[in-house]
């Protein structure tokens, strides 16, 4: 007796193509709705059953018999414009899976959780829609690299970036890599990129004074209210908090309450001076922030200013800067803002507004292009709730279609 697998949308479809390849005379011996693949999660259950016939009653499958090639349309018809001609699978599927396979599947599928909508997004957008298998890994290979291609585009990362990263991609993978290794890649790939964060730590000795920089508007205030709040509330430190922006009586005043309400000492300072002596009057604190004016990247005179506060600092005294950008800038706007403050010091980013963006692809390519850490990410107004320490994998999750 012969016995071969056989999978459909439905029973009947199943049952057909057995039929089809055995004859009339074969005997149905299991139905059951399963789920293929590392990504059958996104997909419907299709029907699947075994079909049996005597040895002598087999017919071989002839070209007459395969069923017709059927066009599986691009996810973007505007970006994938040569869609590939893929057969639908036929005869038997056999199941291989040995142990290791299995648990290699799960691992993968456990670090990429929600990634699961990188292929919902970009190819299930249409009723009855369906992925189907190929045997031409070659096409498939290269429609998937569209997909991801297309997906990071969409999400505004760079396109050098992009390319830069798929081309690395295709130099590590092996030659046979299934789209679950590539995908796995890709993702691991992204968050070396990223890095890990390097966030507000102790001082070795002594008081570590922060600096928090950047233009007018993007929530430098409230960022490091949040900031001093944690520090203070959660960490049990004693924090002071400066404020350089006399340019806006709004922005010192709300820094004031913040302070207020923390318990925590306050000072307005004007110039360098001031700031050594405020300094110097902190020295027990274990942190200092400072808020700094907002300002045009290309106002040279108040920058020239803001360096001459930095600078000021007893060498003795460790000290770090923050630059504060909001992730709803415009790219090229972002690259000037960088490049202006890297002319003040070597800082580390902090990214805010999330909440008012849909699109990541700022947070990469202000990496990439600065090489500066990321530190921290906010997303709201509410102090301290609304900021996390920056999160690479959600990110890169994010980035590549996940939720």
């Amino acid at each position: 007796m012969i016995v071969k697998q056989y999978q459909g949308k439905t029973e009947e479809e199943a049952i057909a193509k057995a039929k089809k390849e055995l004859g009339e005379n074969v005997t149905i011996m299991g139905v059951k709705k399963v789920r293929r693949g590392f990504f059958g999660f996104l997909r419907p259950k299709i029907v699947e059953l075994n079909a049996a016939i005597e040895e002598e009653q087999e017919r071989p499958m002839t070209r007459q018999s395969l069923p017709p090639l059927k066009p599986v349309r691009p996810a973007n018809p505007a970006k994938m414009p040569n869609p590939q001609i893929i057969p639908e699978p036929a005869g038997p599927v056999k199941e291989e899976k040995t142990e290791k396979s299995e648990k290699t599947d799960s691992g993968i599928e456990a670090k990429l959780e929600s990634l699961h909508s990188l292929i919902e997004q970009q190819l299930v957008k249409e009723n009855d829609r369906e992925i189907k298998s190929s045997s031409n890994t070659e096409d498939s290979d290269v429609e998937f690299m569209k997909l991801i291609y297309n997906t990071l585009i969409d999400n505004e990362v760079d396109e050098k970036y992009v390319n830069e990263l798929l081309d690395e991609v295709e130099r590590v993978k092996s030659q046979k890599a299934s789209i679950d290794s590539v995908l796995s890649i890709i993702y691991q790939k992204m968050i070396l990129m990223f890095g890990q964060p390097s966030i507000i730590t102790p001082a070795q000795s002594g008081c570590r004074l922060i600096f928090f920089v950047g233009p007018t508007g993007v929530g430098k205030t409230t960022t490091i209210a949040k900031i001093a709040s944690k520090l203070s509330v959660n960490d049990k430190k004693k924090v002071v908090l400066l404020t350089a922006d006399t340019y806006r009586i709004a922005a010192t005043e709300q820094l004031r309450t913040y302070a207020n309400i923390m318990d925590t000492p306050f000072r307005v300072i004007y110039d360098a001076d001031e700031m050594a002596a405020a300094v110097q009057d902190f020295r027990d604190a274990d942190y200092i922030l400072v808020d700094t004016a907002g300002h045009s990247h290309t106002n040279e005179e108040q920058r020239a200013g803001m360096l001459e506060k930095i600078n000021c600092v007893d060498e003795t005294i460790e000290k770090e800067v923050f630059l504060v950008v909001s992730a709803t800038t415009k790219y090229r706007d972002l690259l000037s803002i960088a490049d202006a403050y890297k002319q003040l010091s070597d800082y580390r980013l902090i990214f805010t507004k999330l909440d008012e963006t849909t699109t990541l692809g700022n947070l990469f390519n202000l990496r990439m292009h600065t090489g500066a850490d990321m530190s921290y990410v906010t997303c709201g107004q509410d102090v301290p709730d609304d900021i996390e320490v920056f999160s690479p994998q959600s990110t890169v999750k994010q980035l590549l279609g996940g939720r």
